[in-house]
């Protein structure tokens, strides 16, 4: 559970909210299984993956502000962990990317 507040909790803590959404729907899914639920899960899963990139994006940017402050006076190290950080939130918003398409995948199979 480290890596969420390791990525940046503005980005991470939505990411996990967003998984429990998707998982919920899932299990309503495995109940009622509609259409309406497969989209929501998709659309959801979607907005995970783009809100982590997102993170990425804005991270990058801070940082490249940060090494243009510093004249480009940076080591390698530091530059490796910021990255390594940076992509957490896309990683992440990936990991719910593709379990929201696994659960739509099984929906659409066990439906009647």
């Amino acid at each position: 559970m480290n890596f969420i507040l390791d990525g940046g909790p503005v980005f991470m803590v939505p990411l996990v909210l967003l998984l429990i959404v998707i998982v919920v729907l899932f299990i309503k899914g495995l109940k009622s299984n509609t259409e309406k639920t497969h989209k929501l899960i998709n659309s959801l899963a979607l907005f995970a993956f783009v809100f982590g990139v997102l993170g990425f994006v804005i991270g990058l940017l801070g940082a490249l502000e940060a090494i243009s402050a510093n004249s480009g006076n940076i080591s390698s190290e530091i530059l490796a962990g910021g990255f390594k950080v940076g992509l957490l939130s896309p990683t992440f918003g990936m990991v719910i990317f593709l379990l929201g398409r696994m659960f739509t995948i099984i929906l659409t199979w066990i439906k009647k």
